[in-house]
């Protein structure tokens, strides 16, 4: 068994991720999301005004302008610091949700808490925090998962679950047997909702089917089309991506959506994994998401400023609401009931 990485070498691995992501070599090479696939309807006499299309809506219970969350990207080092901090003020002043990177590092090294700490900045978004499920099998209980959650204030915690990531990686954690049993035994213990997320390689049917009766309050499918964490950890640790094949191995993401709406059909889930345009939300809502979430496409704004990462934000937002005007839609509730039409049906939009 490789040797398992110390704490000091986390906070570092933290720092070559977010070099990494920049990287165009990141990105899957020829799997896509899907999402470009997924009819979206046009109506040349919407019968409403752009500025009436309302995007407002319920997650986890806290209100958001938009269905939109900035999805987990990292922590534990000053430069991962200062874009959670630039992160949080444009969620806060856009109305967004902001789900925080990986928290091992603040609890294995509780001097780098600070640089997850944005409820100062951001007292009034929802906030997840974020640690791994496979630390579930190395000794993370209850404990660990209420101290994550309480530490930056956060309102929920997602588990993140990256099978082929750590496989890829030095030292990673690569026995997983016994992780549903052990998910069943944490849940009812955690005084908050619970968020199971893929990392970017999707949540398969099998996966959903499996957990859909645990309590987790809401699945990110985080599907394949995006960023590839197999590759960003080769790029870590070879500077070059050793195994394209392996690396292109995933679920994408408008085929993940599907078999997660039809293997829970009343779990809340949040689309990830390639989003990248606000056409590429509105399928995805279209697909049965309630909200999406949104990571590298923000990460280098978020390097420069709250003002670029709000910037970016905006003008996703935007082109969201306007793919909602010129399908015919009013509100964000219509695209989700829709479902998706054949390409002979005639259905009406909401």
């Amino acid at each position: 068994m490789p040797p398992l990485i110390t704490p000091p070498e986390i906070a570092a691995r933290k720092l070559r991720h977010v070099e990494a992501c920049l990287l165009p070599a990141s990105q899957y090479a020829g799997v896509t999301t899907g999402l470009e696939t997924v009819p979206w309807p046009y109506r040349a006499l919407p019968e409403r005004n752009l500025s009436e299309v309302d995007l407002t809506t319920t997650f986890l219970g806290y209100r958001l302008s938009a269905p939109v969350l900035i999805g987990a990207m990292t922590g534990g080092a000053e430069r991962a610091g200062r874009i959670n901090a630039n992160l949080a003020r444009a969620a806060q002043k856009l109305g967004l949700g902001l789900m925080l990177g990986s928290q091992r590092v603040m609890l294995e090294r509780p001097e780098t808490a600070a640089t997850f700490q944005v409820r100062e900045t951001a007292p009034d978004i929802l906030l997840i925090g974020n640690l791994g499920g496979a630390q579930f099998l190395l000794g993370y209980g209850p404990e660990e998962a209420i101290r994550a959650v309480q530490t930056v204030g956060a309102d929920a915690l997602a588990i993140h679950v990256n099978p082929l990531q750590e496989a890829l990686q030095g030292g990673g954690n690569t026995n997983w047997a016994g992780l549903t049993a052990r998910l069943a035994e944490l849940l009812p213990a955690l005084p908050f909702p619970v968020i199971l997320k893929e990392v970017g390689h999707g949540l398969d049917v099998w996966t959903v089917a499996a957990v859909s009766g645990l309590g987790f309050a809401a699945l990110d499918v985080a599907g394949a089309g995006g960023t590839s964490w197999a590759r960003v950890e080769q790029l870590v640790e070879h500077g070059v991506v050793r195994t394209p094949d392996l690396c292109e191995v995933g679920v994408p993401t408008a085929q993940a959506l599907r078999e997660a709406r039809r293997a829970a059909p009343d779990m809340p889930l949040i689309a990830s994994g390639g989003i990248r345009t606000g056409l590429d939300a509105a399928r995805a809502l279209r697909l049965g998401a309630g909200v999406v979430a949104v990571a590298r496409p923000l990460l280098a704004p978020a390097l420069d400023s709250a003002e670029a990462a709000e910037d970016w934000l905006a003008n996703f937002i935007q082109e969201l609401r306007v793919a909602l005007f010129v399908g015919g839609y009013a509100d964000v509730s219509a695209v989700r009931h829709s479902g998706v039409p054949s390409r002979a049906s005639c259905t009406e939009p909401g």
